[in-house]
């Protein structure tokens, strides 16, 4: 897929933009100002694959805790503040390796014209985000509620506030509940500037509703070329969000390594335990670190679905009558009762991963 060449920002030593690999990050979400819980989170982070961690400050106790949390993190850090630019200075002093702010709820021309000039000096780009609750109020009404436009015509003139005060190291997000909205707002986006784009699903739910809702959404931008750096946003553990973001990215194949498990739907012809096999098999995979190598396993049901359409597959089974087949790219390799499928087939994949 060809990707939309953007500008680029430095987040630390993370590049986004300017054909950079697509980056994943995620936000902790224990007290900015409980230094070491944060820390830890930030470690759990960086070892799930994230390459850049974001803290919320959303008072002087958080921002206090920023210079010790920027020595220690593991990952780049950037600062998320609202309303008050005296943080956004408290930030930068510390030494974050990014902000994210609105501008147009900082506090007036004269307070984002101080962000900037800290900002521009310090070399620490800036997000602009934007989502279906920091639209301008004469948008808003204007457009009767949150529409693409309206997202995109937002973003686009708290960056221009920037523009005007000398500063260019920006990036944008354009969030919305709404995939069709945000679908669209960042396409328009894309068509009408080259400022990086951070992309998600902003209060995409739980793990299991968001994880569907951001793999269509980020998803669908990525395969069209549109992105930079990405958060899956869950109300989960944000370690989930790190893994997910990595899964998107893997099975796009825009990210080297990541395992992937293929499994048939199962039908009449099925005479294993197909679908306890695949369950314990990816409850395995998903122990894996998220930088092992490319891996895919199959589990299958039958001879019709078995060796011959999961050819492709590195290493899979096949199952038979109370039997199953042991395959490797389509050759058949060896065959086993049932009850011994799971642990022949977990043999050999960590024989493939050790290689």
């Amino acid at each position: 897929m060809q990707r939309k060449l953007t500008k680029s920002v430095k987040i630390g030593q993370v590049t986004v933009g300017g054909g950079a690999p697509v980056s994943v990050q995620s936000m902790c979400n224990t007290p900015t100002a409980d230094v070491a819980a944060t820390l830890a989170q930030l470690r759990r982070l960086a070892a799930a694959g994230a390459d850049i961690g974001r803290v919320a400050v959303p008072d002087d106790e958080a921002a206090a805790a920023l210079p010790r949390l920027v020595r220690e993190s593991p990952l780049p850090l950037v600062a998320d503040i609202h309303f008050d630019h005296r943080l956004a200075l408290a930030a930068i002093a510390a030494g974050v390796a990014g902000l994210r702010i609105n501008p147009g709820n900082i506090g007036g021309p004269q307070r984002v014209a101080e962000v900037a000039a800290a900002a521009r000096a310090a070399g620490v780009p800036i997000r602009v985000g934007v989502n279906g609750g920091s639209l301008p109020r004469d948008i808003r009404e204007r457009e009767g509620g949150v529409t693409a436009g309206g997202l995109c015509e937002a973003a686009l003139r708290q960056a221009e506030l920037l523009e005007d005060n000398g500063f260019s190291s920006i990036k944008l997000s354009l969030k919305a509940s709404s995939l069709p909205v945000m679908l669209a707002a960042y396409r328009q986006a894309s068509a009408l500037c080259d400022y990086p784009l951070h992309i998600g699903v902003t209060e995409a739910g739980t793990l299991s509703t968001g994880a569907l809702k951001s793999a269509l959404g980020v998803g669908a931008l990525l395969s069209e070329g549109i992105g930079d750096t990405l958060r899956v946003s869950l109300t989960a553990d944000p370690v989930q969000e790190v893994l997910l973001g990595q899964r998107i990215l893997q099975l796009l194949e825009m990210r080297a390594g990541g395992v992937e498990l293929i499994a048939c739907p199962t039908c009449g012809r099925t005479r294993i335990d197909v679908i306890g096999i695949a369950e314990a098999v990816e409850a395995r995979l998903a122990q894996l670190p998220p930088s092992a190598r490319r891996l895919k396993v199959a589990v299958m049901g039958c001879a019709v679905n078995g060796p011959g359409e999961a050819a492709d597959a590195d290493i899979g089974v096949a199952g038979g009558d109370g039997r199953g087949l042991l395959f490797a790219h389509g050759r058949i390799i060896g065959s086993y009762d049932e009850d011994e499928l799971l642990e022949a087939l977990w043999e050999k994949v960590n024989e493939i991963l050790q290689k």
